[in-house]
């Protein structure tokens, strides 16, 4: 545990942790949109935001951060009005972002394509006091949404058409979720760095729906997969001096790869167990139906 005699160290899992909780706890609303992407998109913009930090001499968290959220904004207006022509807009927009990050940190007189990519794919050793109080100050706002709105989010997840007839603001609620994403991008660039930290917003998400059948549960556990990569891959990447958002990333497709594969058994026995539950229940008639409708369950 010498690791913690590091003031540097200490900030990095400090951050880590706070990354482990707010990744997941957007994530699993984007998951339930089918906008599993959307972080990566994200991630693309904010490249801008970095490179505009340097350029101005301003905190790239910061300016990071605002970046984004316009950007996410952006995207959810192209959803709505875009049609046919919308993902002609995004890929302009995405590529744009990028384009715009590596002009202007080169530009800038303190900025050089080393520094960019050190938010590209997270850097243990350059987490500073003010990106701390930076990532802390965003991760409480993403934790009061996702909990605090979980289930107005979650019904517009679920169905946006239903949603509105309970009369919830749709879009408010849509564009608070892109807003919240966004966020969560910044908060996670210096640890996962910008064009990883999708992955870590859906896979611990992917990961618990092997295991978990209600939304609460998954939403647990989901978070607690967020911590546990975040810091076995924060301490793996100080001890092996490897990429630390590389590692955390390879770790939490571990942890999906192992629940899947201790989820697969079980979910088969409890098929094979409610499809004989229901053909020793049902009518000689309804036997093959109900066999038929269970071995589909089953993924047969």
């Amino acid at each position: 545990m010498e690791f913690l005699d590091y003031a540097f160290m200490q900030r990095a899992l400090l951050a880590a942790v706070l990354v482990g909780i707010t990744a997941p706890a957007i994530g699993i609303y984007l998951v339930q949109r089918r906008q599993a992407l959307m972080g990566d998109g994200i991630g693309h913009v904010a490249m801008t935001g970095v490179g505009l930090g340097f350029l101005l001499n301003t905190s790239p968290v910061w300016m990071a951060t605002g970046v984004a959220v316009i950007g996410a904004v952006m995207m959810e207006l192209i959803r709505w009005y875009g049609k046919t022509r919308g993902d002609i807009a995004l890929a302009m927009l995405f590529y744009g972002g990028m384009a715009g990050g590596v002009m202007f940190i080169n530009l800038a007189p303190t900025g050089s394509n080393a520094n960019l990519t050190s938010y590209l794919f997270g850097s243990l050793s350059t987490v500073s006091e003010s990106d701390v109080t930076a990532i802390c100050v965003l991760a409480a706002f993403v934790v009061l949404v996702t909990i605090g709105l979980r289930r107005q989010l979650f019904a517009v997840s679920q169905d946006e058409e239903f949603a509105r007839v309970t009369g919830l603001p749709v879009r408010v609620l849509n564009l608070l979720t892109a807003i919240t994403a966004a966020i969560t991008v910044t908060v996670a660039m210096r640890v996962v760095g910008l064009l990883l930290v999708s992955a870590l917003m859906v896979v611990p998400v992917a990961a618990a729906q092997q295991l978990t059948r209600s939304f609460a549960a998954t939403f647990a556990v989901a978070v607690a997969i967020g911590v546990s990569v975040t810091i076995g891959g924060t301490v793996t990447s100080y001890y092996q001096d490897v990429p630390p958002g590389a590692t955390i990333v390879l770790l939490t497709i571990g942890a999906f790869v192992a629940l899947t594969a201790l989820a697969t058994p079980v979910a088969r026995r409890r098929a094979r167990a409610a499809a004989a539950a229901q053909t020793a229940g049902d009518p000689a008639e309804c036997v093959i139906p109900a066999s038929r409708e269970a071995a589909g369950k089953a993924g047969v």
